[in-house]
């Protein structure tokens, strides 16, 4: 509804997905772009985090179908589908699974305040129906052949943010995972004898994604960072009048 809305008003509009603006994201899309890794073959990734896995937490609004629309796999599960789209390309088939393992919690206390629906006050006497999933996995056929797949969860005990991908090619693959985000792996199929192995590349030089604007390499940038370079970029449109 609101991208039907924002189209109709013929406005330039975008959607918040920052995980595309951390640089060594940018840097593993130039490396496919080049043909580093050659054909891509597999696109695996998690979204793991454990922030109610105490069945005592409450029924907060994001727990609620009516007013969240979706569990794991809109909340979190979405941004490693937009990574794999922005890497790899679009979808052709999926299948996939999905469960609620704590079917209800406690009711929160009633307040007035508009909250980001993770953390709330509960009344232990009334229990409420959770209505969407904990837990969200699948698998997926990409248009170009490759096949992917996907876990995203708020039920995995010690993974606070636990953002990860790999992606295996015919030349190459890369690893990332977003607790070190200023970090790719790279191994290269092309590597001499004895010497082929991932190597890790500090995305902090100025030519990397975003870094020309910030410091000198090795000054490591952090996740609310990501939201400046989303800003640029929607500036910059503007400007150009084009769409982000």
């Amino acid at each position: 509804e609101m991208l039907k809305a924002a189209q109709e008003a013929g406005v330039k509009h975008m959607v918040c997905f920052n995980y595309r603006k951390v640089p060594a994201v940018g840097l593993a899309k130039k490396l496919i772009e080049e043909g580093s890794l050659g054909k891509i073959y597999h696109f695996r990734a998690q979204y793991l985090q454990d922030w109610i896995t105490d069945p005592e937490f409450p029924l907060i609004w994001r727990l609620k179908k009516e007013e969240a629309g979706t569990g794991a796999h809109g909340d979190i599960n979405s941004h490693i589908i937009d990574l794999a789209r922005y890497l790899v390309g679009d979808f052709a088939k999926v299948v996939g699974m999905q469960e609620t393992f704590i079917k209800k919690r406690p009711e929160p206390e009633v307040s007035e305040k508009l909250t980001t629906g993770l953390a709330a006050e509960s009344r232990r006497e009334k229990l409420g129906e959770v209505t969407v999933d904990d837990a969200t996995l699948f698998l997926a056929r990409f248009e170009n052949g490759a096949l992917g797949c996907f876990e995203g969860t708020r039920l995995a005990n010690g993974r606070r943010n636990g953002l990860r991908f790999e992606i295996n090619g015919s030349k190459g693959s890369l690893l990332f995972e977003l607790e070190n985000m200023n970090e790719l792996w790279f191994y290269s199929c092309e590597d001499p004898d004895g010497l082929q192995g991932f190597r890790k590349i500090l995305a902090t030089e100025a030519a990397h994604p975003y870094i020309e604007a910030w410091w000198p390499p090795g000054h490591i940038i952090g996740w609310g960072d990501t939201f400046v370079h989303l800003v640029y970029d929607f500036m910059k449109a503007l400007d150009e009048d084009r769409m982000p």
